[in-house]
């Protein structure tokens, strides 16, 4: 096996300072944000490298990629635990390829999406892990349902045995506005605390929701000031990606 590359851990180490520090600035415990690599267009030997540096927590855009690295990662990773949650936009046809090969679907945006993942999972006699995906920015490129809406989403997924609703994920604001970035970040979290307190735990309103997944590698300061438990960084921990 090669050794790592330098640049690479380079990075993985910045990337870990650089939670520690907001977490610490925030007055929060380093260990309480988990950091999530965003895999897309990586390559799995650069992935496993990642892994092997303790960064076991990847995660795929595209359902392409998930199948298309799957056999690969799991040679180079034998006996290697890591994690692999799905990020980006499912489309109901990929669902059956990607539930068996991922621990979490974090890009949960409607009632159909939850019951058909929710079918494919009870097949595989599992429970799925989800989170519920909101747009809080309002912007069109974004997936997510509306914050108003996410609470009939955490109900229509919370009646699903074969799902475990475990919190909620969003893609921040695309701004230069730090402030409105910041104040998106805010109403997840506070998403999530209204969604737990409405009836102290039923059902339908899971009393806890530990996971809030936001910030990406250009934010995630703010998103860990706002109470973020796992951001997903992509660039920060790669390097830029290459043109399409």
């Amino acid at each position: 096996m090669s050794e790592p590359d330098p640049t690479l851990l380079r990075r993985l180490s910045d990337i870990r300072d650089r939670v520690a520090a907001a977490a610490t600035a925030a007055g929060r415990d380093p260990a309480d944000v988990q950091i999530l690599l965003a895999t897309k267009t990586q390559p799995p030997a650069l992935i496993a490298a990642a892994v092997r540096a303790g960064f076991g927590l990847i995660g795929e855009n595209r359902a392409q990629e998930v199948t298309g690295k799957a056999d690969e990662l799991a040679a180079l990773l034998a006996g290697v635990p890591f994690r692999r949650h799905f990020i980006g936009r499912l489309q109901s046809n990929k669902i059956n390829q990607v539930v068996p090969l991922v621990d979490c679907v974090e890009s949960v945006d409607s009632a159909d999406l939850a019951a058909k993942l929710a079918r494919r999972a009870a097949a595989d006699r599992r429970r799925l892990d989800v989170l519920a995906q909101v747009n809080v920015s309002g912007e069109d490129s974004k997936a997510g349902v509306a914050p108003e809406q996410v609470f009939d989403l955490v109900e229509a997924i919370a009646a699903h045995d074969a799902l475990h609703l475990r919190g909620l994920m969003t893609v921040g604001l695309n701004s230069p506005d730090r402030d409105a970035v910041a104040a998106g970040y805010r109403l997840l979290a506070s998403l999530r605390d209204e969604i737990c307190a409405l009836s102290g735990g039923s059902r339908a309103t899971p009393g806890v929701l530990p996971v809030l997944s936001m910030g990406m590698s250009d934010d995630l300061e703010l998103a860990v000031a706002a109470g973020a438990t796992e951001v997903r960084l992509g660039s920060a921990a790669f390097g830029p990606r290459p043109a399409p």
